[in-house]
């Protein structure tokens, strides 16, 4: 019994002994490969330039105003999405009601404003009625119960 084992571990060494044929150009192919821009990667780089420049007017938030810690906060939302038909902003704030937050587009940036009194929101976005759709640019929130990816904003007073 142990012969036929010992039989089957000699063959499978002397396999892997073997040498091995590889095509002398081949590292100059894959670095070829690596190096050259996709054309996929030329149209992204304008649409992460515009969501990062929305993002960081986003956190600064010139348009806050007052001091007051009871005062709502107006705070824009933003999803990169150019392939999407309807984008509707949903959560705590609104009932998870995508009616009642629908997004608006300029060139597959949509974005939707709301005012939000100081507290702690989860919120997600709803692309095309079906599929829910996390902010990218935000903290995850922690898995609810219907499994479904949302985020999390926290509205307060000064410094928020």
């Amino acid at each position: 019994m142990f012969e036929q084992e010992d039989d089957i571990v000699e063959r499978m060494i002397q396999q892997l002994r073997r040498p091995v044929a590889v095509d002398p150009a081949l590292d100059a192919r894959v670095l070829q490969a690596i190096t050259a821009p996709r054309p996929s990667q030329r149209r992204v780089w304008p649409w992460l330039a515009a969501a990062a420049m929305l993002g960081a007017v986003m956190i600064w938030r010139p348009w806050s105003r007052g001091s007051g810690a009871d005062r709502p906060d107006t705070l824009q939302f933003v999803l990169v999405a150019p392939q999407a038909n309807s984008v509707s902003l949903v959560g705590d704030f609104n009932d998870w009601d995508p009616k009642r937050s629908p997004m608006r587009t300029a060139n597959g940036i949509w974005a939707a404003v709301v005012q939000l009194a100081p507290g702690r929101y989860r919120y997600a976005f709803l692309v095309n009625g079906v599929e829910w759709r996390a902010d990218p640019g935000a903290p995850a929130a922690r898995d609810d119960e219907f499994g479904t990816p949302s985020s999390v904003v926290t509205v307060g007073g000064r410094g928020s």
